[in-house]
């Protein structure tokens, strides 16, 4: 084999290069996650406890200290980006979890095809075992056909005989 010449069995070196290696589910799943947090009340006293202190701060501090006057314009941009940012992570979070959910109905409707063909084919041996067992004998019907040949091998017998068959 040649020096240079790569293995077949080993994995293939990656090259260096000055392209980007990242992790592409990566970014859906940080979307999911700022999503979750969005949902929850906790993320709600979070954001209304900062915005009664910059209320306050804005309002009360000594006028030097204030960074967003009255208006409070600001406060009014950094709420219009968040909105302007939250709105399309969810649904981005929204569009993976649509995408999950139909795998999961497509894996749901193979389970409940593969289902219904296993109880058919179940049904049908069912039904050969109740067939064949309708022609076998029964204990019933071997008492009752072994009675009657008894019956009838005592009225085939002589009437000087007795049952033991002496001589």
């Amino acid at each position: 084999m040649a020096e240079g010449r790569a293995r077949l069995d080993q994995p293939k070196a990656e090259r260096r290069g000055l392209r980007n290696r990242h992790d592409e589910d990566a970014f859906g799943r940080l979307t999911e996650r700022v999503a979750r947090f969005l949902g929850t009340g906790r993320y709600l006293v979070y954001q209304t406890v900062t915005i009664i202190l910059w209320f306050m701060w804005n309002t009360v501090a000594p006028k030097h200290w204030r960074f967003d006057p009255y208006t409070f314009t600001f406060l009014t941009l950094i709420l219009s980006l968040q909105a302007a940012y939250a709105a399309p992570l969810i649904l981005l979070a929204q569009n993976r979890q649509d995408d999950r959910d139909r795998v999961n109905l497509d894996a749901d409707r193979d389970e409940a095809r593969q289902a219904k063909a296993d109880l058919e084919y179940l049904a049908r041996e069912i039904a050969s075992i109740r067939m064949a067992v309708g022609e076998v004998a029964t204990r019933d019907f071997l008492r009752s056909e072994l009675a009657r040949s008894d019956a009838a091998r005592d009225n085939d017998r002589e009437p000087g005989r007795d049952r033991a068959g002496s001589d």
